[in-house]
């Protein structure tokens, strides 16, 4: 880029020769485009009638979702302002699990607000400055709003996980996926002084297509994708003793190089007999300690895996780190990483180990355990495609029920408690001084966004429904939004429609913070792409002295 001096002046290179640069209202512009069109995208997956996105990778890998953080993930987005946009989904996801849809149309629906003031002459820092405001505003009115349940509530939690999956491929099956996401929830809580903690990772989800969405089921234990090292091994051990091991069941390779003279075949033969006898004293210490299951991270000899099944003792092997860990929650058991320390008082129990065939494959499921901190849900489904997106609604469940455990309070859905909210902020737009008051009432528009996508998602007529909503809302109706299902406005806490107040308030925090970037940035500067290096003397693939490949003079093809 070059910028000239004085007049008549030589121009003074300050950027890298193919770098481009976009400032002032322009930069804004592109940047505001770039994040609508990322919202337009995903707007109608939105609520129970949203509809699905068909993505396919470059590898032809195809995923059918209406997940908004699946759906951004999956595209190639490649313009800065747009990647920010993914970012709002991620956040949203990490944190509370469900909302990610929500969260991007409201962070696009409030840049598209602030580009109408920008075009009126508002300048952007007071718009941030009025968004700020409102956003906090914003926050302290769902608080106010919000609904306190029982933590340990299974009725209101089934009813927030059903939710969150009404607008899912799964939606048909929702009440039953619900107890099933809500009771892993509850069997994994741990209650401390400050209330409930929950750590979704001791819910297991392990996937395999065939059967029915309704055989889906919860196992109180683990189930790990692994069959029995040895045919020769019992295939059902109940009750179970289980050694849990983080070392291999083999004779160590030394780690230097060693020379062994040997000179007669006794001597060969004594050498075998020692290592066989030292891969007999390891299962003697297993047996003896009681054992009669045994899960290993690393390998099993075939010799060892012999002495096992003679001792009917069930074993299998490179078990992954996290289902070793799951493992140890479950049975209350100890990760033993040397045999010579392990005692009885390290083994895990559980009332059934048992290799079952589930489709093809053979999997270990380990039940009944002593102190099931670790739970595992076996998701069944017609096909590939519905098993992957099941997983997805499924993991939505659990974190909202993780949500509302954590932090008991909820919002009825449908759009009411946005329309509500805007109300507020309405009103309190009137009390701010200047030009903020117009940004802190385009911020209220903003959050209509959301009944108003509902609506159209639904083949309802936006105007109608928003004007209802704003009449109601007036009278006192808090908690009136848009019954998709019927086609009119109603009692969302009548039909059971219910959200945490922990999403909601993210989705307030991540979009307005995310729209607030955007606006602050006046300048785009994009460095040019380096240039490809020179190539050799006599063009690609040519070696020293111009020779082609394989040392062939030039002009000379390798036949």
């Amino acid at each position: 880029m070059r910028l000239s001096s004085q007049p008549g002046g030589t121009p003074i290179l300050i950027l890298r020769e193919g770098a481009s640069r976009s400032r002032g209202r322009e930069a804004q512009r592109a940047n505001i485009m770039a994040a609508r069109i990322v919202a337009e995208s995903v707007k109608s997956a939105l609520g129970p009638k949203g509809m699905d996105k068909m993505l396919v990778d470059s590898m032809g890998d195809v995923t059918i979702t209406s997940d908004g953080r699946t759906v951004l993930d999956e595209m190639d987005i490649q313009h800065p302002a747009a990647k920010m946009m993914v970012e709002v989904a991620k956040t949203q996801d990490d944190e509370v699990g469900d909302g990610t849809t929500t969260s991007v149309i409201t962070t696009g629906e409030l840049l598209v607000k602030a580009e109408e003031l920008i075009e009126k002459g508002v300048h952007p820092t007071v718009i941030i400055g009025g968004y700020r405001k409102a956003a906090e505003k914003a926050l302290t009115a769902l608080d106010k709003i919000a609904t306190t349940v029982k933590p340990n509530d299974k009725g209101s939690l089934k009813k927030v996980a059903m939710t969150a999956m009404a607008s899912k491929l799964v939606a048909e099956n929702r009440e039953y996926l619900a107890e099933v996401a809500s009771s892993a929830v509850l069997q994994v809580a741990e209650k401390t002084k400050d209330g409930y903690r929950v750590d979704i990772d001791d819910v297991k989800v392990e996937k395999k297509a065939g059967e029915a969405l309704t055989d889906t089921k919860l196992v109180n234990g683990v189930i790990i994708d692994k069959e029995v090292v040895h045919s020769g091994m019992p295939k059902r051990v109940g009750p179970a003793k289980i050694l849990l091991l983080d070392t291999p069941l083999e004779i160590e390779k030394t780690e230097f190089d060693a020379k062994i003279n040997i000179e007669s075949p006794e001597q060969m033969d004594a050498f075998l007999k020692e290592e066989e006898n030292m891969l007999k004293q390891m299962v003697k210490k297993i047996s003896t300690a009681g054992a009669n299951v045994v899960i290993c991270q690393k390998g099993i000899d075939d010799m060892v895996q012999h002495f096992l099944s003679r001792k009917n003792i069930f074993a299998t092997r490179r078990v992954k780190k996290s289902d070793m860990e799951k493992l140890a929650k479950a049975t209350g058991g100890k990760t033993v990483t040397n045999l010579d320390d392990f005692t009885k008082a390290d083994l895990g129990y559980a009332k059934l180990v048992e290799e079952r065939k589930i489709g093809d494959d053979k999997m270990t499921f380990i039940e009944g355990c002593k102190n099931p901190r670790a739970v595992t849900i076996l998701i069944r489904g017609g096909t590939e495609r519905i098993v992957d997106e099941a997983e997805r609604s499924l993991h939505d469940a659990l974190c909202v029920v993780r949500d509302v455990v954590e932090e008991p309070k909820i919002l009825a859905g449908g759009g009411s408690p946005e329309m509500e909210v805007s109300k507020v902020i309405m009103d309190y737009a009137e009390t701010l001084p200047g030009r903020e008051q117009l940004a802190a009432m385009r911020f209220a528009d903003a959050l209509e966004a959301i009944p108003t996508t509902l609506a159209e998602n639904a083949g309802l007529d936006p105007i109608d429904i928003i004007s209802e909503l704003r009449a109601r809302h007036e009278k006192g109706e808090v908690w009136t939004g848009v019954e998709v299902h019927e086609g009119k406005v109603r009692d969302m806490r009548q039909v059971n429609v219910f959200e945490p107040l922990a999403v909601k308030k993210q989705i307030i925090k991540s979009s307005s913070e995310a729209a607030c970037m955007i606006l602050k940035i006046d300048d785009v500067i994009a460095v040019g792409k380096m240039k490809t290096p020179p190539m050799p003397p006599g063009g690609p693939g040519m070696g020293a002295g111009g020779m082609g490949p394989g040392g062939m003079p030039p002009g000379m093809g390798a036949y």
